[in-house]
């Protein structure tokens, strides 16, 4: 497994921007592909968006698509979310992801992060 660390989490206004990152350590990391899911209170954990080996292809949830921006640098062995035009509804744990192909089914990623809050205010 990979260990995740994710961060720039925090409390932003309707309309704010956020930029997350997440560092990998303890595997080679352009060998994974990588994702961002969330979680907010009460729901269950939904895919955000990911990035494939090569950083050539990302997927994003349609309720994001256009707003954020999924990209790599493997020199740095970090993966980074950036989150425009944000909305009350983005409110959220989100949690990065390691694994052999970049999906949107969780289970297919063997290795997360604990988590960073985001805080959407109307």
């Amino acid at each position: 497994q990979v260990q995740l660390v994710e961060s720039g989490g925090g409390l932003v206004q309707a309309g704010g921007s956020l930029r997350l990152s997440c560092a990998a350590s303890g595997r080679t990391f352009s060998r994974d592909a990588m994702g961002w899911f969330r979680q907010a209170p009460g729901k269950e954990r939904e895919f955000v968006a990911s990035i494939n080996r090569s950083g050539g292809s990302t997927l994003y949830a349609d309720s994001v698509k256009g707003r954020f921006t999924l990209s790599r640098d493997d020199a740095k062995n970090t993966v980074y979310l950036q989150m425009n035009s944000l909305k009350p509804e983005d409110t959220a744990v989100y949690y990065c992801a390691a694994g052999t192909i970049s999906t949107v089914v969780a289970s297919r990623y063997d290795s997360w992060g604990q988590g960073t809050q985001v805080t959407v205010s109307s």
